[in-house]
């Protein structure tokens, strides 16, 4: 039974603002239209697939939900709910439902085609349909299922139209036998001609990939080490340099990191050769510098005028953006700037800490970012940028709340936020250069453009999304920009 659209829209109104993974909180919703709706497992419960187009202002972004319904909803499931509606009973968010998530995996082994939906195998991937899929409990942009020690599934929660770069760049990696990304063993996608394709292409729904159950996110790997430096018992003056701050340099402090940055930093290195081979190299058009930087100064407008704690650190900013542009077109015989496909968010999140190595995740791009942008050619520097960035997010993370104590107290903290932050980016980059990259020290200008660029996102993701976080990168910018 089709639940009536309706009320269902009725619900989500209410509902979908209190998401994580929904985009658009901080403008009011105008008006929800279920633009697809597909039944995956009837009885009770039931399960269906949903695509909701989303008004707010002028623009309309897309959405998936899987939908289930019950009679009686267990107390498990009501943190899920969506509402009651009469005659049919509960709602609820789908993807929160192992009983309901094993028909993904159903349809993907049987290479299924449901209405305008599309469950796609890898060549010679042969996958389980016995397994049921668990969310992780890590807040996302998007949701991933974890099946049994097999699979892991990551739904896009909010589509864009046509292939999604994650999909196609794990893809072409996997195919090209790159060691440093989880095997691609199936997707689910939209046929064309439901309402928000490009240029005839299938819209990406879901990837299936190899799961890694014994890996450790760097993220998680990079706090331990920060608290155990921090940790450590202060003896000295705060005014000391940051390499000796408070006595003790980072590599002294139990859990150092910099070995493993500079790992990180050659398997960087390697994936980005290895999406030279597979996409191709492009040199830069001429003017095309100028162009990145319009942007990155229009983004920064925008945030300034939202966030008015950022207005003190944009004259700075903006200068280091025009400097950047003048190193790079000021010469008539400098060679072009090599642009190629990167990763695009690429931050400590985004890598996995195996018994083999390192291992990198989600290719799908910045999520504030439009379709285009995500998809574009960029120099591969902007992934070195985005992970020294991780660096100093990192070194600052424990520090939220700090800002009230003692002065002298704040002040030794962050030196210790700087002594770490630089002993582990220069590691990172120490361990790029040693794997084949560009050397992040012979383009100092741009470097710094795209880690400023990248801090100006942050905070307004982080204003947007999670208010409460927004001091991590505000902390780090009177450094960086000054």
């Amino acid at each position: 039974m089709q639940p009536p659209g309706h009320s269902v829209v009725r619900l989500l109104e209410g509902w979908l603002p209190r998401q994580r993974w929904f985009g658009g909180k901080h403008i009011p919703i105008d008006g929800i239209t279920i633009g697809t709706a597909t039944e995956l497992h009837p009885g009770d419960p039931a399960l269906h697939h949903l695509v909701l187009d989303v008004r707010q202002d002028t623009t309309t972004d897309h959405y998936q939900l899987l939908l289930g319904t019950r009679r009686d909803l267990p107390d498990r499931l009501r943190p899920h709910a969506i509402g009651r509606l009469p005659g049919l009973g509960h709602i609820y968010d789908a993807a929160h439902d192992p009983e309901l998530t094993r028909p993904l995996l159903e349809h993907l082994a049987g290479r299924s085609t449901i209405g305008p939906l599309r469950f796609r195998a890898a060549p010679s991937a042969e996958i389980r349909a016995d397994l049921d899929g668990v969310p992780v409990s890590a807040e996302q942009s998007n949701t991933s299922l974890i099946y049994g020690g097999a699979y892991i599934c990551k739904l896009f929660r909010r589509l864009s139209p046509g292939v999604n770069p994650d999909l196609e760049i794990n893809l072409a990696l996997t195919r090209a036998g790159c060691a440093h990304v989880p095997a691609v063993h199936g997707w689910i996608e939209l046929e064309p001609d439901q309402g928000m394709s490009a240029d005839g292409e299938p819209v990406t729904l879901a990837l299936l990939s190899e799961f890694l159950p014994t890996a450790t996110d760097g993220w998680s790997l990079a706090l331990t080490s920060v608290r155990d430096w921090y940790a450590t018992a202060p003896d000295t003056a705060p005014d000391t340099a940051p390499d000796t701050a408070l006595g003790v340099t980072p590599d002294a402090a139990g859990g150092d990191f910099a070995a493993e940055a500079e790992r990180l930093g050659a398997a960087t290195a390697q994936v980005h050769r290895d999406l030279a081979a597979a996409f191709g190299v492009t040199p830069a058009p001429a003017g095309e510098v100028r162009t990145l930087v319009r942007g990155m100064i229009e983004q920064l407008d925008q945030v300034g005028a939202a966030v008015p704690a950022l207005r003190p650190h944009a004259p700075a900013i903006r200068a280091a953006f025009e400097q950047a542009e003048a190193e790079a077109t000021g010469q008539a015989d400098a060679p072009p700037l090599p642009y190629q496909r990167v990763h695009g968010d690429y931050h400590l999140g985004q890598v996995l800490r195996t018994g083999t190595g390192w291992v990198v995740l989600d290719f799908e791009g910045e999520p504030a970012r439009t379709p285009g942008e995500r998809r574009a050619l960029a120099h591969p520097l902007r992934d070195v940028a985005g992970m020294l960035r991780s660096f100093e997010y990192a070194a600052r993370f424990l520090l939220m709340g700090e800002d009230t104590g003692p002065p002298e107290v704040a002040g030794a903290l962050e030196l210790r936020a700087q002594a770490w932050a630089e002993r582990n980016r220069d590691a990172f980059c120490a361990g790029y250069v040693a794997g084949g990259g560009a050397d992040p020290a012979g383009h100092a200008a741009l470097l710094r453009a795209f880690e400023l660029d990248k801090a100006v996102y942050e905070v307004r993701y982080e204003a947007r999304n999670r208010p409460s976080w927004v001091s991590v990168p505000l902390r780090s910018l009177a450094r960086l920009a000054g």
